[in-house]
């Protein structure tokens, strides 16, 4: 049995967004689920689960989705405007590579 992949609430939130904003791009695309399913070359219970933003479904399904609706240039944007890691880059905090040694008592 699969282990269930749990998630923040703020990440399943997101990740629930995502398939909204996904069905929307169907839907103005005037494509049916089950066209966009055959194009992508998924299963329609896939491309449900998908547009419900379920974390049990392998990114490159997501990918193939986006691909198809022209959208597959949005994945590049991912990462790409890193705050958090340009702040911890300029600062050069060292980075130590494993946990220290325990001290025994």
């Amino acid at each position: 049995m699969k282990k269930p992949i749990l998630l923040l609430p703020a990440t399943a939130r997101k990740l629930q967004e995502m398939g909204r904003n996904l069905r929307l791009a169907r839907l103005r695309r005037r494509l049916s689920a089950e066209q966009l399913s055959m194009r992508a070359g998924i299963s329609r219970s896939t491309l449900w689960m998908i547009e419900k933003g379920s974390p049990a479904v392998a990114i490159g399904a997501y990918a193939q989705v986006l691909f198809v609706l022209g959208l597959d240039n949005d994945l590049l944007s991912v990462g790409s405007d890193d705050e958090l890691g340009r702040k911890l880059q300029d600062a050069d905090l060292q980075v130590k590579k494993r946990a220290p040694k325990k001290k025994s008592a």
